[in-house]
């Protein structure tokens, strides 16, 4: 192979002052990611009085210690809609990178609840569209945790159509048998209800999680029903009625956990669906039988536990 050298002059005024261009506009870019993070992390003694940790906190639990993580769109939205590119910066409401957790190389998604109550933006429904996108054709897991108010209402025109398309490929991604594990850490309503609903495997934060399409206050004006929350859609009403979650935890770090503890399962189990080889730099390979978990195969009565069935 030939050896390509450069006539580029490193020391030379010109290349000298384009760095330093360059160098600038980095520092820009990472200084506005840097307000995203600092927006969200505004509301941490909020989620603390609630026993919850904040959406980046949750996305460092869940990543291996160490290992790589590969944030995608930080800056999605930027100076659109709410986002102001300041004070108010959100980067779509979410976030999502490539990153490693029991030692599986998978997409990682989370609300940003902390701006917005995980509010969904046209921008950021984009992000997970092309999450989406990368996982199918790479054959990553996706594990998403979950706390979000749907739809911005604000820019409905704009979230619908492309809203489906995150429900379509939801069910394309598990027909492909590329496990989908989602994490539900507090109030999901509307489009945030879909996400756990179409999900291969749920686990819900006891007391914390609620998946409804609306809330007791919606159902009280139009039926005239009074409800409580976890009547209507609480953990334990998933975990035992509905069978929406497979899993209930005791707060977010177990739940945290128990995600963790079932994608090493799965990447164990010979005979399920989703045994592809999911170790980062393996070929992912298909099995012809029913999906399972080695800890246990999904139980018909869904009662509620706190540990791989």
């Amino acid at each position: 192979m030939p050896v390509l050298t450069s006539r580029i002059d490193l020391q030379g005024d010109q290349f000298q002052s384009n760095r330093a261009a360059q160098l600038k506009l980095i520092d820009e870019f990472r200084a506005a990611e840097q307000r995203v993070r600092d927006n969200s992390g505004k509301q941490a003694e909020k989620f603390a009085k609630r026993g919850q940790l904040l959406p980046r906190d949750r996305v460092a639990r869940l990543l291996d210690r160490g290992a790589p993580f590969l944030e995608l769109s930080t800056l999605a939205g930027f100076n659109m809609h709410d986002d102001d590119g300041r004070g108010d910066a959100s980067g779509g409401g979410c976030i999502v990178g490539i990153g490693v957790v029991s030692g599986v190389r998978c997409i990682v998604s989370a609300s940003d609840s902390a701006i917005k109550g995980g509010a969904i933006s046209p921008m950021g429904l984009r992000k997970s569209l092309r999450a989406q996108e990368i996982a199918l054709e790479h054959k990553l897991p996706i594990i998403s945790c979950v706390e979000s108010a749907g739809a911005n209402l604000l820019y409905q025109a704009e979230i619908f159509v492309d809203g489906g398309r995150v429900f379509a490929n939801m069910a394309r991604l598990s027909a492909a048998g590329i496990p989908q594990i989602t994490i539900v850490h507090g109030s999901s309503t509307a489009g945030g209800a879909y996400l756990p609903g179409l999900s291969d495997y749920v686990i819900a934060v006891r007391g914390q999680a609620k998946v409804f399409l609306a809330g007791p206050p919606l159902v009280e004006a139009a039926l005239g029903e009074v409800a409580t929350d976890e009547e209507l859609g609480g953990a334990e009403l998933h975990a035992t009625v509905t069978g929406t979650a497979e899993y209930m935890a005791e707060n977010d770090a177990h739940a945290i956990h128990l995600a963790r503890e079932l994608l090493a399962n799965l990447q164990r189990a010979p005979l399920s669906r989703f045994a592809h080889d999911l170790r980062p730099g393996r070929t992912a390979r298909r099995a012809t039988t029913a999906r399972t978990c080695s800890a246990s195969s999904r139980s018909t009565s869904r009662s509620p536990t706190t540990s791989a069935r």
